[in-house]
């Protein structure tokens, strides 16, 4: 198994947190196995990685649900196992499983939050007012919870998350059996939240949801952090990509062939394929030599790995298998 980490591009930008050598067992089952982890403010971090992996773990034990074995995490700022108050101010949590009462309606709900968050009755009707309208629920506010859609439920237990105005969301698979619609209504409201200054740390076996949101993804496999970096950088980690050069007659692919050691034939359908490393450096290189051959310029692809090929590289297996229950 490979063991992927790029740094990160600045030291400068402030941890909304960070974990150091976080440690989690389950009687004889080692969970997580000492894990570092840092999400800059601001930003969105996704975690992904196959069941069992310990993902569900670290957000219990980030959202103060559950007491690590060992290490240290600071949440923004405080220190979890000091000042687990603070830390419980500052944070937001949305689990797999709905929190919503089916039995109130979506403004129950939410005033039921802010009744929580010792909001005053005024100000917790115009805090629930202003979610219902900002979550599209304002129409469906007198109805049941137990009426609404899986998407529309989805958006309720999120504006409720939001009741108390957390700087720090913790997504637990949140678009989990969702239409393609309504995920991609839950991405335009993670994309708002980071855009006024809110931190997103999001689990996910949705690899185009961490492909979209996510400003760095880490994977974690049997409760060790593998890779940690941007989209680009752990796609760039991983062989396989190549550049499709189509031509147009049979004798420019066999100069082309004879120019490119390494390259593979396509003879039918005229295609030579080139292993391609994903840095502009080398298709420029691969350029300039097509350049000075005699042909006709041929048509050019591009193909790199995608999140797929990441999480198989790293986890060995593909990202639907279960391995286990968190």
């Amino acid at each position: 198994m490979q063991n992927l980490t790029v740094d990160p591009a600045s030291t400068a930008t402030r941890s909304a947190v960070a974990v150091r050598s976080l440690r989690k067992s389950f009687g004889r089952q080692l969970v997580l196995d000492g894990i570092d982890l840092d999400v800059a403010e601001g930003t969105v971090f996704a975690l992904l990685g196959p069941n069992g992996s310990g993902k569900t773990t670290t957000i219990g034990i980030l959202a103060t649900l559950l007491a690590a074995d060992g290490g240290t995490v600071r949440v923004a700022g405080h220190d979890l196992a000091t000042e687990p108050d603070l830390v419980r101010a500052a944070i937001g949590v949305t689990g797999q499983f709905s929190a919503v009462d089916e039995l109130l309606t979506g403004q129950e709900n939410l005033i039921l939050m802010a009744d929580l968050h010792h909001l005053g009755r005024a100000e917790g009707r115009r805090r629930a007012a202003g979610l219902l309208e900002r979550f599209e629920l304002t129409g469906a506010a007198g109805k049941m919870a137990a009426t609404y859609s899986g998407g529309m439920r989805r958006r309720l237990d999120l504006a409720m998350t939001l009741v108390g105005d957390p700087r720090i969301i913790f997504l637990d698979e949140p678009t989990t059996g969702l239409d393609p619609r309504s995920r991609r209504t839950m991405w335009e409201i993670v994309r708002e939240l980071v855009a006024r200054g809110v931190t997103i740390l999001l689990t996910t076996q949705d690899l185009d949801e961490a492909d979209e949101l996510a400003d760095r993804i880490g994977v974690l496999d049997h409760g060790r952090m593998v890779a940690d970096g941007t989209a680009a950088e752990l796609k760039r980690q991983i062989p396989g990509g190549c550049i499709d050069l189509r031509f147009t007659d049979a004798a420019a692919l066999d100069s082309a062939a004879a120019l490119l050691d390494g390259a593979s034939r396509d003879e039918a359908g005229l295609i030579l394929q080139v292993p391609y490393d994903g840095r502009a450096r080398s298709l420029k290189d691969l350029l300039d030599r097509l350049d000075r051959l005699a042909v006709p310029e041929p048509a050019l692809s591009v193909h790199t790995p995608d999140l797929d090929d990441v999480f198989f590289a790293l986890t060995g297996q593909p990202r639907t298998e279960q391995d286990g229950p968190r």
